[in-house]
């Protein structure tokens, strides 16, 4: 089988101007609140993905690093307790721990096909691609969706294990986060498979703050990644330099808060979308909420949303979780 693909393979439910629409109502929306947001999905151009694929590697970023070890140790154990015919992947991204997965159900069971789903056609061909080489005879499909919306588009072909891993749950807003486990629930329908999805685990700051503050300050040049994307696609003047990298733990909500601080007093203009405003000496604009979460009681979550937990495994080290839900 040929690993050539392009978009024209990619199943296309995105309007064309779908990105560009989604910055400008992030940007009018979160820039106008108070205190002022950003969501982390705008981090990611060519140099932001790059930043994080640095992310990654450095000893502090312990969370990529604990999820595939949990894979490495349990998927058999996770196939065989969801044994699946199509394994979907929302925000699959690189797919780089995807063959962990399909190993594991192509032993469990009759594997026939692996649905990528992304907003990113260029993440996409390149997930494809690599997976072709290593799974000649199996079904890959790409799909170019926005799953938070559009989860009844997906295919919905025999039984299904719906992955959603890295932690990304954790940048969802409680109440959106609710919102979208109920919609899953309601896509995956009683009998018609299992949601597996990796959330990071509660630990002491001394461990969650450095790996979200590292050392070498690359996760800071990603932080202000999303200043210089509003400045390319928006025509901004923000000084990306003038604005301070923070990273803090939200005790009470139990989440990592990654912000950028006003250094001085600014007043930035985004011509694209009609848009001025000021930012105080030492106000802050929030990018990045990443929730960190208790066995128990992300159990109990899946729960409210109509789900029952069937098994949870970790990392050696407890620090990050995997569990396999399905609906009740």
């Amino acid at each position: 089988m040929s690993t050539a693909f392009t978009p024209a393979d990619i199943t296309h439910y995105l309007p064309p101007d779908f990105l560009a629409k989604s910055l400008r109502h992030d940007v009018l929306a979160g820039l106008q609140s108070t205190p002022k947001t950003l969501p982390p999905k705008w981090f990611y151009d060519q140099r932001g993905s790059g930043l994080f694929e640095q992310i990654t590697e450095l000893p502090e970023y312990y969370p990529t690093r604990a999820e595939r070890e949990a894979l490495e140790l349990h998927a058999a154990e996770i196939a065989a307790a969801g044994p699946a015919e199509t394994l979907m992947e929302l925000g699959s991204g690189s797919s780089r721990k995807t063959p962990l997965l399909l190993d594991a159900l192509a032993e469990a069971g009759p594997l026939r096909r692996y649905v990528a789903v992304d907003v990113s056609d260029s993440a996409l061909i390149s997930a494809r691609e690599g997976l072709a080489a290593l799974y000649p005879e199996l079904d890959l499909q790409a799909v170019a969706a926005d799953f938070e919306h559009q989860l009844h588009l997906l295919p919905h072909e025999g039984r299904r294990m719906v992955a959603f891993l890295g932690g990304t749950i954790g940048n969802f807003e409680p109440d959106a986060r609710i919102a979208f486990l109920r919609e899953l629930r309601t896509f995956l329908g009683p009998g018609e498979g299992t949601f597996l999805v990796g959330t990071d685990l509660v630990k002491s700051p001394s461990a969650l703050v450095p790996a979200y503050d590292d050392g070498q300050g690359v996760t800071a040049d990603f932080n202000r990644n999303v200043l210089r994307v509003l400045n390319a696609e928006l025509g901004a003047d923000f000084d990306v330099d003038a604005f301070e990298h923070i990273a803090v733990w939200n005790e009470r909500e139990e989440w990592i808060e990654m912000r950028l601080r006003a250094t001085r007093a600014m007043h930035v203009r985004l011509p694209a979308v009609d848009l001025e405003i000021d930012f105080a000496p030492g106000e802050d604009l929030r990018t990045e909420i990443s929730a960190k979460f208790r066995r128990e009681g992300f159990g109990e979550e899946l729960g409210e949303a109509g789900f029952a937990v069937v098994g949870q495994w970790t990392d050696a080290a407890g620090r990050f979780a995997l569990t396999l839900a399905e609906p009740r």
